[in-house]
């Protein structure tokens, strides 16, 4: 052999000894996984703190965001922030904190105006999270504010006010005065494991209802309708992101005309078309593929 490929053997093996070394001494090292970019970083650290760090330039008025919030958020949380159906309500509640059942509203319960900015930024709309622009963000949080009577008709919220606007419940929260701490292993007066006996025990589960998504409902109750209640009337009342409207028979024709099993196929595993969006399974992946195949089998015999 030839000293070039024996030094280069050599080369090769001590990049690799030493690649393997290294890796395994990093704190935190598992055997698997890489290190994150400062770009992959940089994609999750958009987080907006009460003082304003972290907002990115920018501007938005009340009047440019109702125009918005009527096309992107009225559906779901009605035009003046009143809710629609189970989402949230966004204006209103003053005073009720105290309660049975308080109204919690950005305008009665809420802190910080970064948290409607972030929140709004992160999750909205519904169907098509983190789709806005930041002036569209500013123009959304001019307006919730405006519906919870903070701000006037003519205000234009920016990145230089941003942190002149207080939420009225902001005096209410009170920072945990309790210090960090950290467990410790106790390794005294530890209990004799001889001495460790069972007294008593959980009755077990049905054998029914073990791993059964379905609760026990009233017979009278149509099989799939219980998720339907509690997952798919979400887009399927109103007709969030162009899902048919159960009832309607005029919307549901053509998806019919596809069969069942190509219908439940695309409620399992998502669909995109020219009218909307769904996602696999409406986005609750928890859901079993029978519980979707079911609510599938009621929102169709309800159109017939």
């Amino acid at each position: 052999m030839s000293s070039f490929h024996r030094w280069a053997g050599f080369l090769l093996l001590v990049f690799f000894s030493t690649g393997a070394v290294g890796a395994e001494d990093r704190t935190g090292y598992y055997g698997y996984g890489s290190p994150a970019t400062k770009a992959e970083i940089a994609g999750w650290d958009i987080d907006i703190r009460p003082d304003g760090t972290g907002l990115p330039a920018g501007s938005g008025s009340v009047e440019d965001g109702e125009m918005l919030y009527e096309e992107k958020c009225a559906e779901c949380h009605g035009s003046f922030g009143e809710g629609v159906g189970r989402f949230p309500i966004l204006a209103g509640g003053e005073g009720t904190l105290t309660d049975a059942r308080p109204t919690k509203t950005v305008g009665s319960f809420w802190a910080h105006t970064s948290t409607l900015w972030d929140y709004i930024r992160r999750t909205m709309p519904f169907m098509m999270p983190e789709s806005l622009g930041d002036d569209e963000v500013y123009a959304l949080t001019a307006y919730v504010l405006y519906l919870n009577d903070l701000v006037e008709e003519e205000f234009v919220l920016s990145y230089t006010n941003f942190t002149s606007v207080e939420l009225p419940n902001i005096g209410n929260f009170i920072p945990d005065p309790r210090p960090d701490t950290h467990n410790t292993r106790c390794m005294e007066k530890c209990k004799d494991p001889g001495d460790i006996a069972i007294i008593s025990s959980v009755l077990p589960a049905k054998a029914s209802l073990v791993n059964k998504w379905q609760l026990e409902v009233p017979a009278e109750v149509l099989p799939g309708q219980v998720i339907y209640n509690q997952y798919c009337s979400i887009c399927h009342k109103s007709g969030l992101g162009g899902a048919p409207i159960l009832g309607d028979s005029k919307d549901w024709k053509n998806r019919a005309a596809a069969g069942m099993p190509h219908m439940k196929q695309r409620a399992r595993n998502g669909f995109a078309g020219e009218k909307g969006a769904m996602p696999p399974k409406g986005g609750f992946i928890n859901l079993s593929d029978e519980a979707v195949d079911e609510a599938v089998d009621f929102m169709v015999g309800a159109n017939q």
